[in-house]
This record gives structure tokens, sequence and C-alpha cells, in this order.
């Protein structure tokens, strides 16, 4: 009577047994996990703000989060590494706006006035034309521009790469700082860039779109192209140049977005 009871304890589950096993399973994993992302959400919506400042508009504990991982993707960033190009034929023929901030008010910009302001040393600034600029090498890209929207376009820019404009104007104790700052000519609108992807070799000062002068709403006469970043950090109508060590003011990261944006 022993060995048949030991021999009917051993038999195997059914089908319909291990399918309700694992669902049991499935469901109680399901569950944990949810609580758990529940209440990690609420811990973070209770954290308590940044303080504003350069970054501003996030919970603390999100914003030390996006600056470990900038460090992180700092120490690994070269500028060996270029993002990829296409044929110009692949190039979109009506290029999206991403946005306006900072140009909205000047979109009848007359762009025969313009100047680009590089602040320097002692309070002393550079006043380059766009015909200074149009002087240097000419570059082109054609790559696949990124929205943190979440759209994006193969698009098509010439200007100058900005490592030869810093080159060619001798900023060689400019380029030494950590960081370069970019404003609009009424200030509106700004960015911060850390020095390393200012000088990578596909970020360019772009006067050009599809081979033609940049129109009023693309930035006209002059802005930023930096394929290593998302579109918020491509500024439009370059106004000033500066450079510092420590990080310039940036419009995103003061409304809660990442400082380094990068792709």
């Amino acid at each position: 009577m022993e060995n048949k009871s030991k021999e009917s304890s051993k038999i195997p589950p059914t089908v319909d047994q291990k399918i309700k096993r694992r669902n049991f399973i499935s469901f109680g994993v399901f569950f944990a996990a949810s609580t758990g992302a529940i209440a990690g959400w609420e811990w973070l919506l209770k954290s308590p703000k940044e303080k504003f400042g350069i970054t501003g508009g996030t919970r603390v504990p999100l914003r030390r989060a996006l600056n470990k991982t900038e460090l992180f993707f700092r120490n690994f960033f070269s500028n060996n590494h270029l993002v990829k190009t296409y044929p110009a034929e692949m190039a979109a023929k009506q290029v999206r706006i991403n946005s306006l901030i900072g140009i909205e008010e000047d979109l009848h910009f007359d762009p025969q006035k313009w100047k680009l302001s590089v602040l320097i040393k002692n309070g002393e600034s550079l006043n380059i034309n766009l015909e200074e600029i149009k002087s240097l090498p000419k570059t082109e890209i054609i790559y696949d521009f990124k929205c943190v929207e979440g759209w994006d376009q193969i698009q098509h820019w010439g200007g100058v790469k900005l490592s030869d404009f810093l080159n060619h104007f001798k900023l060689d104790e400019e380029i030494k700082k950590q960081y370069m700052g970019l404003q609009t000519p009424n200030g509106k609108y700004y960015i911060g860039l850390e020095m390393q992807s200012a000088l990578h070799p596909q970020t360019l000062l772009a006067y050009e779109m599809n081979g033609k002068p940049l129109a009023n709403e693309h930035g006209a006469p002059l802005r930023l192209i930096i394929p290593v970043k998302y579109g918020i950090k491509n500024l439009k109508r370059i106004g000033t140049m500066s450079f510092s060590n420590s990080r310039p003011k940036d419009y995103w990261a003061e409304h809660g977005y990442d400082y380094y944006s990068g792709l």
C-alpha cells in the first residue's frame, strides 16, 4: 500500500495543470512588477523639484539620473563616431519646421543686417558677417534629423564646419573651454553645448538647405546643424556665440529636458 501511495504521489501534472501554474506565476510576476512601477511613479511624483537654475522643471531624482546618463555618454563620446549620411536624392524637398521659438516675432528678419557676435575674453567680441563665413570651405551633409517629439526626416544642409570656423578666426583659447553657448539675436532661445560636440566634424554653421539660402522659418541667415544631438539643440538664427567652463543656460533644460540631448 505504501509503494502504491508513493507511486501515485509522483504522477506528473496534466497539461491543464501546467498551464494554470504558468498563468498563476505570470500573473504574480506581472502584479508585483506593476505594483513596483506604480509605487516608483508615486515616489517620483512626491519627490521635491530641483531648484531652478541652468536646469529646472523636473524632479530631483530624475535630474540626477539624467546627469549620470550624460556623464556616461560623454565618457564614451568620440569624434570618430559619425552619424549615417545619405545620397542627396533622398533628402526631403519639404523640410519640416521643428520650432519657431526665438524667431517667431522676426519672420521678416533682414539677413543683410545680420552679424554673428562672438564673445571672447575681456568682454571683447568679434562681429562676423555672412560673407566672411561663406568664404570658408563649404561642407554639406545629408542625414536623418531627429526631433524629441518622435519624428525624423532626411535633410540636406550646407555650410561651414564649426571647427573650421573656430580655427579660421583663431579662437584657440576659447576652444579650450568646456562649453559653448549660442543664442538667437533677441535672446529668447538659447542652448549650451559641451565642446566635444561643438567640434564634431559633422557639426555645421549652416547657411543653405537643399542647395538654397535658408528661409527665415528655418533660421536664416545662419543656424546650427549638430547631427549628434536632437533638434532642440539645432539653434536657428544664431546671434551670439560664447564660451565658458560652466554650463551655459539652455532653454529646454530649464523646462525639464535633458541638458545633453545626445543621440
